[in-house]
């Protein structure tokens, strides 16, 4: 998936997939919210995804926050009385490429839906194991700079 792909997430529904934000959310909903973003920035930040989390009702009006400022990373809240799955179909089927979209939900009816209209789906599974192999590449990019700047460092150079 490249930066012209776009990760749409039922937010709710990966959150109460995923055991430890499920636990969080049952404490501290807003947290479990804000755990679930932080990891999912992996894939905007490390792969130049565009990524939409969209969440169930929240107020009377739809409501969109960007993420950290980003153009191309935001929180939908749906208002009452509208469903997370209503706003994923309308932001897939108002794609200028519906294949471009990959849906991330356990909700095997919104899956067929949004595969019918021509996105991919993929479940909370195999969303945690696209950030954790980000989080691990990342890991390893870091690893690979410190080695570098160390043998840099040890070896009397300069540091730039």
């Amino acid at each position: 998936m490249t930066a012209n792909k776009h990760l749409i997430v039922d937010g709710s529904n990966i959150m109460h997939a995923w055991p430890d934000t499920r636990a969080l959310a049952h404490r501290d909903r807003d947290a479990a919210r804000a755990l679930l973003v932080r990891r999912i920035s992996a894939l905007h930040d490390g792969e130049g995804w565009r990524v939409t989390v969209v969440f169930d009702g929240r107020g009377d009006t739809l409501q969109i926050e960007a993420v950290a400022g980003a153009t191309d990373f935001a929180c939908i809240y749906t208002p009452a009385g509208t469903t997370a799955d209503d706003i994923i179909e309308q932001l897939v089927a108002r794609s200028q490429s519906p294949g471009d979209c990959l849906v991330s939900t356990a909700d095997q009816a919104e899956r067929h839906t949004i595969e019918a209209a021509g996105a991919a789906w993929c479940s909370p599974i195999e969303l945690a194991s696209r950030i954790d192999s980000q989080d691990t590449r990342r890991g390893l990019r870091v690893s690979a700079l410190a080695s570098k700047t160390d043998r840099k460092w040890r070896a009397g150079g300069v540091l730039s």
